[in-house]
């Protein structure tokens, strides 16, 4: 289906960057949303060797979808300067890769708090990305997130219409909102369409939030993407499947749900998985 281009997150098939690309393609995929590469992330690596690691890509066929970066994933009182120099660096990697997408958070809320208390220090924080990425030709693609300010609707919504940037969109991840207590669809759908530019295809089930493959969860992918189809949508379809223990998930998740998680051999497999499970509800989508 050609209006849908899919792409994934191959540091979760393995830490080497020649396995990622092999595997993706086998699995007919040439897009990559760049976070792990070779055990390290990708935003600490220097623009000379992301010129090394564009050379791999280019040699193979393959391209960067977006960087899948951790800039607003600090807590929301650290100290900004310092993220927002390395916000910077993400940018001339952007540049480097021939990318137009960097997926971004909203930063984590303190525990206990009502996050409306930091709406202020947020779309400050954020402003200063925007006025950053200006006349880049790079988007911001916010991502609705556990635990940050834009882990509801109804606040991602706010920081897209607050900030009211045409380069700033939103990554619409459907087991984040689960694993939030969120229903996907229609509701969180239905509020942030107009901002959707990015898809990433991550199931979980409402009763215990466990990640599984696309169509096996709560997050109704199946309805979200033939919406989607229907209302015109061009773009990316990025799995993130979240089925095994990669390199820096502990980084990205609680303690107790990295234990539940296959180990890395099995990275290859999972991801394929993934991948058919997504292939599959394309297949069935109505014309």
């Amino acid at each position: 289906m050609s209006q849908f281009i899919l792409s994934g997150f191959a540091d979760e098939i393995a830490p080497e960057l020649d396995t990622q690309i092999r595997v993706m393609k086998s699995l007919e995929i040439s897009y990559i949303e760049m976070r792990g590469v070779n055990g390290k992330n990708l935003c600490d690596y220097s623009l000379a060797q992301a010129q090394e690691i564009k050379a791999q890509l280019d040699e193979a066929g393959v391209k960067i979808s977006a960087i899948g970066s951790p800039i607003g994933k600090i807590n929301i009182t650290d100290p900004f300067e310092p993220h927002l120099k390395a916000f910077r660096h993400v940018l001339d990697l952007a540049d480097c890769l021939e990318t137009k997408y960097i997926r971004m958070f909203s930063f984590f809320m303190p525990k206990g708090v009502d996050p409306s208390q930091y709406r202020d220090e947020v779309l400050c924080r954020w402003q200063g990305f925007v006025d950053a990425a200006k006349g880049r030709g790079i988007t911001l693609l916010h991502e609705n997130e556990k635990d940050i300010y834009g882990d509801t609707p109804e606040r991602c919504l706010d920081l897209l219409t607050s900030l009211n940037c045409e380069y700033v969109r939103a990554t619409f991840d459907p087991a984040n909102f689960i694993q939030c207590g969120v229903e996907v669809y229609p509701h969180a759908y239905t509020m942030l369409r107009p901002y959707i530019e990015y898809m990433h295809i991550k199931d979980a089930k409402a009763s215990d939030g466990a990640v599984t493959v696309a169509g096996r969860g709560d997050g109704h992918i199946p309805s979200v993407l033939q919406d989607l189809k229907d209302s015109g949508y061009t773009g990316f379809l990025s799995l993130e499947p979240h089925l095994t223990n990669f390199v820096g998930f502990a980084d990205l998740e609680e303690s107790a749900e990295v234990a539940q998680k296959e180990d890395m051999s099995q990275g290859a497999k999972l991801f394929a998985a993934a991948s058919a499970s997504l292939t599959d509800i394309l297949q069935n989508l109505k014309a």
